[in-house]
């Protein structure tokens, strides 16, 4: 038997799984069946709340669109939040609808001509990450006659300790190595763009709230270096996020009272150079990823050698990071429970498979739960972020999974 991650607080406890108050059998029959993506509304915006309440003063809080770009959870989030973050010309279609396009900005190697086009047109921040995306986008200004507004994302000179996918301190294709940040900064604005400031993130999925603060105060120390060495005050500097979520076995969760207070500390002793400038910390997974969970609907209990799978009629083509194909080096269970009955005693060890013919399409290794049988639905908790989009969902000609926001318009 191997453990499982802990079922976070909005759902521990529960005897039949209710999600924003409502029976998952009632939402289920609302989607139209399984297998199903089920969102809380209302979770997703206390968890805004209770960023907003430990930032200090002057920080907004932005939304990183690729964590979940569910139009439904769009379309809730966006008046909660100060802005979008996007990362392809589709996200960037997404977020106009919903914010205006100052409050929207655009990060991503490998952007095409006519995305940075679409985002110099509409106003959109650019974060470029090469020399080379910032002429194009001087070229493209210059052709559709408008500044286009510019920041520089850099590759930080040091990573965020403890980080699932580390995003500085390296040779990388995200962002521009830090020393060669201000002679670019000082070209841009010798030509007459529009440049807004600095994104610099060196991480994600950490639980280490200790890291999270001691790498928001180092990339507060480089922003202020950078600004002084290319002689100009940024508007605004995307801080980064970063910030993880309990997937695992003894994973604890970020302390965001905590890391929020050390910012605030840091930031009133930042210097001259930042004085006038404007923050921003940008999340994804930690403000929807809690919020949702997949229910897939038990098709077959069978045993081969000495072993018991539960084979349900979803798989890693709708949820690939719980199979442990998403950036995992060592596959870990997340959090699953049998939904007609989250209280009842486990007396059995399985795996739960897919429906997909690949051994990769496991969606829990040998878990403890309760009896099950076909008919019942399982369920995986840690859902609401890099789901349905970020898992190849047109594998082997299934259908896509069913989404339903429960509550906030869904």
């Amino acid at each position: 038997m191997k453990p499982i991650g802990p079922i976070p607080a909005g759902f521990a406890g529960q005897s039949r799984l209710m999600v924003g108050g409502v029976d998952f059998a009632e939402l289920l029959a609302r989607a139209g069946d399984t297998p199903a993506f089920l969102y809380d509304g209302a979770a997703i915006a206390a968890r805004v709340a209770r960023l907003r309440a430990a930032l200090p003063d002057g920080v907004g809080v932005h939304y990183a669109i690729k964590a979940n770009p569910h139009p439904d959870v769009l379309e809730m989030i966006a008046p909660l939040v100060d802005g979008l973050d996007v990362a392809s010309g589709g996200e960037l279609a997404m977020a106009l609808g919903r914010k205006p396009a100052a409050a929207i900005s655009f990060a991503g190697p490998g952007k095409r001509d006519d995305e940075l086009a679409a985002a110099i047109g509409a106003g959109a921040t650019l974060h470029v990450e090469s020399e080379g995306e910032a002429d194009r986008a001087l070229a493209i200004g210059d052709r559709l006659g408008v500044a286009p507004r510019i920041a520089v994302r850099v590759n930080p000179d040091f990573e965020l300790r403890g980080s699932g996918m580390r995003m500085g301190g390296r040779a990388s294709p995200f962002g521009i190595d830090a020393a060669r940040v201000p002679a670019l900064v000082r070209r841009l604005v010798a030509v007459g763009a529009d440049w807004h400031g600095f994104h610099i993130f060196a991480g994600s999925q950490t639980l280490d709230s200790a890291a999270i603060i001691e790498a928001q105060a180092a990339t507060v120390t480089l922003a202020e270096r950078l600004a002084e060495e290319a002689g100009a005050v940024p508007a605004f500097i995307n801080l980064g996020g970063g910030f993880g979520i309990p997937y695992f076995a003894g994973d604890m969760p970020v302390d965001v009272e905590s890391v929020g207070a050390a910012l605030g500390e840091r930031l009133a002793v930042r210097g001259d150079a930042l004085r006038q400038t404007g923050f921003a910390v940008e999340l994804g997974r930690w403000l929807v990823g809690e919020a949702g969970v997949y229910c897939t609907r038990v098709v077959d209990v069978k045993d081969s050698g000495g072993e018991t799978f539960v084979v349900v009629d979803g798989g890693l083509h709708h949820q690939l990071a719980a199979s442990g194909n998403f950036g995992t080096v060592v596959r870990r269970n997340y959090p699953v429970a049998v939904a007609e009955r989250m209280d009842a005693a486990a007396t059995m060890t399985a795996s739960v498979v897919g429906c997909l013919c690949t051994p990769l399409d496991r969606l829990a290794d040998r878990v403890a739960l309760p009896p099950v049988a076909v008919g019942d639905t399982i369920v995986l908790f840690q859902a609401g972020a890099y789901g349905a989009t970020a898992s190849p969902a047109a594998f082997l000609g299934h259908p896509p999974a069913r989404e339903l926001l429960v509550g906030g318009g869904g």
